[in-house]
């Protein structure tokens, strides 16, 4: 019989009739000896043909946190952008650097010498004077304020949060004290010393004075709730145990005044104009400059304020 027809295909090595005889496949087991190449994570970044590396956007993230990874490495590749767009300019001007310490003996590369030197020539920011200063003192008093301060004794029952029975136990003992203390509050500085976990019941449980934040949520929320001289009626309990309070004293928050806050004042202003200068700048450098793989925000105008 003449064959009329020949399917080329059939003669390919991988057309190989199935094991059960049904047909052709041109399936392949696939080579697991190389491990496939992973692929990037973006596209490729570069600033005027220099490339951004993915590695150093990988190192960089963590200096940028953010509610996801996604948002880090965005605000990374963004950061080393600018480095480069700066670094570049610097570079054209001719204001390469050597690298340096500064007075705490930190190195400071050539690269970042030479940005420097870059921006103290192109930024003009004049400094804030005591108008401005005051103007603005005058429109945000309320945050001009003295920490208020908590002289504060305890005595610590320590139980960690995972034994349920030595916190039952815990509470139980604090409670007792508490109690003890209702009648005879001067017996304060004897059960703190026969009874704390804390080191400072060798010194009657006094904490000194405490500032927000330098204390436990739970301790700082008990003390805002009570009066100079009281002992707190019941335990308060946190993550390292139970605390039987006494708050002796409290010094109030108070407006501070503009002579000890202007030069803090100049201070910020100043950052303030330098962020927006700089800002600006960067803008007009991104929109001068060929950008692939991210998008930079650019400035039409040649004019630094």
């Amino acid at each position: 019989m003449a064959t009329i027809y020949k399917n080329p295909k059939l003669d390919h090595p991988a057309a190989a009739p199935s094991p059960d005889g049904q047909g052709y496949t041109t399936y392949q087991e696939p080579d697991t000896r190389v491990p496939p190449k992973p692929l990037p994570l973006f596209r490729a970044i570069a600033v005027d043909g220099v490339p951004v590396p993915e590695d150093e956007i990988l190192r960089e993230a963590q200096n940028h946190p953010a509610d996801n990874p996604g948002k880090a490495l965005r605000a990374a590749a963004e950061a080393l952008v600018i480095r480069q767009l700066l670094l570049g300019e610097a570079t054209r001007r001719g204001l390469a650097g050597e690298g340096e310490r500064d007075e705490k003996g930190r190195a400071t590369s050539a690269d970042d010498v030479a940005i420097h030197a870059l921006l103290e020539a192109e930024l003009d920011v004049p400094r804030a004077g005591a108008e401005e200063c005051r103007r603005y003192y005058e429109n945000n008093r309320q945050r001009f304020m003295s920490e208020p301060l908590f002289e504060a004794r305890h005595i610590l029952i320590a139980a960690p949060e995972s034994d349920d029975e030595k916190r039952v136990e815990a509470h139980r003992k604090a409670q007792g004290l508490c109690n003890a203390l209702a009648s005879d509050p001067s017996a304060f500085a004897a059960l703190a010393a026969l009874h704390s976990a804390c080191p400072s019941g060798s010194q009657g449980g006094n904490l000194g004075q405490l500032s927000p934040g330098s204390t436990v949520p739970e301790f700082e929320k008990a003390l805002e709730g009570m009066a100079a001289g009281e002992i707190a009626p019941g335990p308060v309990a946190s993550r390292f145990g139970y605390h039987v309070i006494a708050l002796d004293r409290v010094v109030p928050a108070r407006e501070l005044p503009f002579e000890l806050v202007e030069d803090r004042i100049a201070a910020w202003l100043e950052a303030q104009s330098w962020s927006r200068a700089s800002a600006q700048y960067i803008a007009i450098l991104a929109g001068k400059a060929d950008i692939s793989g991210i998008e930079i925000g650019a400035a039409d105008s040649p004019l630094v304020q």
